[in-house]
C-alpha cells in the first residue's frame, strides 16, 4: 500500500514544464568588467609610452647625425683610420683666394730685409739674402755671373708696374696678369723672390731666351742646394706665363707655407 501512494508524486515532477525546470545561468561576478577596463587602459597607456619613446629616439638620432662629425674623420678633414688619408685633403668649399691666378702676399717689413749687394738697392728677407749671396759666390767661382734684376718690391711699386705698364701697352687685366702680378699679389712683396739675369748675356734678361744662358743652366742644376726654386715653370698651376728668371726662396717654414698654397689651386 505504501508503494502505491508514492507513485503519483514521481509522475507529478515529470509534469513540470522544462522551461520552469531549467536553472537560470549565473550572472558574471561584479569584478570582471572593472578588470577588463583596467587591462584595456593599461594596454593603451603602454602603447602611448612606447610610441613616445620611439619618436624621441628618432629625433635624438637625427640630431646626433647632423651635429656629430664622422668618428673616422678629424676636424681638419683627414681620416683617422690607419692607412687612410695619408695626404691632406683640400676642401672644395674653401678655395684658395687668388686674383687672375696670383696669390695674396703681405709686404715684408724693413726690419726683415737685408741688402744682397754693396749698393743696397736690392733687398731680400734676411734668410734668403744670406743664401742668395752664397749662391752667387758659388756661381761666380764656376765662371757664371748671376745678375740680380729685381728683389723686394713694395705694393706701391707693384701698383705702378702693373697699372701704368698695362695702360702704356693697352693691355686688358688678364693679359697683364699673365706676366705681372697685381699689387698685393706679387711674390716680390715677401722679400723671398728675386728676378735673376746673366751678367754675361744681358740681352736675354727677362726673356724666355734666358733659359738658354749659362746662368739659367747653372741655376737649374744648383739652385736647390741653396733652397731656391723656379716660381713659374711651364704649365704651372697658377696659369702664370713661364718665367725662367723668377726664383723664390723656400728654405724655412714661413716661405714654405707662404708659397705652397699655389699647389692647392685647381689646374
Amino acid at each position: 500500500m505504501a508503494w502505491r501512494a508514492s507513485k503519483p508524486t514521481l509522475e507529478l515532477s515529470n509534469d513540470i514544464p522544462e522551461a520552469l525546470r531549467d536553472v537560470p545561468p549565473a550572472k558574471p561576478r561584479n569584478w570582471v568588467r572593472p578588470a577588463l577596463y583596467l587591462t584595456g587602459g593599461l594596454g593603451l597607456g603602454a602603447i602611448a609610452i612606447l610610441s613616445s619613446v620611439l619618436i624621441i629616439s628618432q629625433i635624438s638620432q637625427k640630431t646626433v647625425t647632423s651635429t656629430t662629425p664622422n668618428a673616422n674623420s678629424n676636424p681638419d678633414g683627414t681620416s683617422s683610420v690607419p692607412g687612410e688619408g695619408a695626404s691632406p685633403v683640400v676642401s672644395p668649399s674653401a678655395p684658395v683666394e687668388n686674383v687672375l691666378g696670383h696669390l695674396p702676399y703681405k709686404e715684408a717689413s724693413p726690419a726683415e730685409l737685408e741688402a744682397i749687394a754693396a749698393d743696397g738697392r736690392m733687398r731680400l728677407h734676411k734668410t734668403a739674402a744670406k743664401k742668395y749671396r752664397e749662391m752667387a759666390a758659388a756661381a761666380r767661382a764656376s765662371g757664371v755671373i748671376l745678375a740680380p734684376i729685381s728683389a723686394f718690391r713694395t705694393v706701391e711699386e707693384q701698383n705702378r708696374l702693373f697699372f701704368e705698364v698695362k695702360a702704356q701697352r693697352n693691355q686688358v687685366a688678364s693679359t697683364r696678369a699673365a706676366v705681372s702680378a697685381p699689387p698685393g699679389y706679387s711674390e716680390h712683396h715677401t722679400g723671398y723672390a728675386i728676378d735673376i739675369g746673366d751678367g754675361n748675356a744681358p740681352s736675354a734678361n727677362l726673356q724666355i731666351a734666358f733659359e738658354k744662358t749659362a746662368a739659367f743652366k747653372w741655376l737649374e742644376k744648383n739652385a736647390p742646394r741653396y733652397s731656391f726654386e723656379l716660381s713659374f715653370p711651364r704649365n704651372n698651376a697658377q696659369g702664370v706665363s713661364y718665367e725662367p728668371w723668377h726664383w723664390r726662396y723656400v728654405g724655412d717654414i714661413k716661405s714654405l707655407e707662404m708659397f705652397y698654397r699655389a699647389h692647392n689651386l685647381p689646374k
